[in-house]
């Protein structure tokens, strides 16, 4: 009995930890789709790429994968605004951002995991660090330094743009420019410079979350289409721009899928996790804390 107790414990501690870190990759998508209403699928390409960045970092410079990952953070954000400009140029100042938008995004995501293999192979990638495979215990309480880490990165990064967006002027405008860009421009604002500061944020994000990827499992090319599925479900669930919501969604999937994996087997986790998000969306259809 106090053995099923101690796993059920654990089972949830580590559940909390890995909603954390579903919290960090869920970020970008939160801000592009939940504020911008821009249906970004290749975000999980960029995660992937702040993933192999920390890995360049570490294994070519001896960099922790969160310092390299804040190293190029700034790289991100540029990025980011490249891409919203082609983006904003190609289809949306033709107001055409549905379908062939769409096909925007999906060409990213196939373009960046080419070059992937082309540069890199097949081969799983790790890092090294002190973080990665100790673990901290509170009597039959154990806490994954791997995953207690992407954790507090996570927080960080959700209390910090929260904090940006609801104490800035530009914060504010990112919340207000997919509702009413006539009121931004009386107050002088660019509807278009907004987004893409708003998009470059989302894409800087992805620096951050991709070093915490590589921290908790080893990454390949391919493994960013696992996520696609799982970010976008974990913002509708937790409600169009809302971070609170979006981490506790995150959170929610996150102690379910292990919780799941734990008493019935991991093939189960990914349908017991939207089955909550369809139920939820069911009885609840703007999600946990949505607009």
């Amino acid at each position: 009995m106090d053995g099923s107790v101690d796993l059920l414990l654990n089972a949830i501690v580590s559940g909390l930890l890995l909603g954390g870190f579903y919290a960090a990759v869920s970020l970008g998508v939160s801000i592009s789709f939940g504020l911008l209403d821009i249906v970004n699928i290749a975000h999980p390409a960029f995660i992937l790429l702040g993933s192999y960045a920390a890995f360049i970092g570490n294994t070519v410079f001896g960099i922790d994968p969160i310092l390299a990952a804040v190293i190029v953070l700034p790289a991100f954000y540029l990025l980011g605004m490249l891409a919203y400009q082609v983006y904003y140029v190609a289809f949306e100042r033709r107001d055409d951002q549905s379908l062939r938008g769409l096909s925007f995004f999906f060409g990213l995501l196939f373009i960046t995991e080419v070059a992937l293999v082309l540069s890199f192979g097949v081969d799983y990638r790790t890092v090294q660090a002190r973080y990665i495979g100790p673990s901290i215990s509170f009597g039959p309480i154990d806490l994954p330094l791997r995953l207690l880490v992407p954790f507090l990165v996570a927080m960080v990064m959700v209390v910090g743009l929260q904090l940006f967006l609801s104490r800035t002027f530009i914060g504010r405008a990112v919340q207000a420019v997919a509702q009413d860009q006539l009121a931004l421009r009386l107050m002088a604002a660019n509807p278009v410079k907004i987004k893409r500061i708003a998009f470059g944020l989302s894409i800087a994000t992805a620096s951050l979350a991709g070093a915490c990827l590589i921290i908790i499992q080893p990454v390949e090319p391919s493994i960013s289409r696992e996520y696609i599925g799982r970010i976008f479900a974990i913002v509708v669930l937790g409600g169009l721009g809302s971070f609170p919501g979006m981490v506790i969604a995150a959170v929610t999937l996150g102690i379910a899928e292990s919780l799941t994996a734990t008493f019935f087997g991991p093939s189960w986790a990914p349908a017991v996790a939207f089955g909550i998000l369809l139920v939820t969306l069911a009885v609840r259809p703007s999600g946990i804390l949505g607009r």
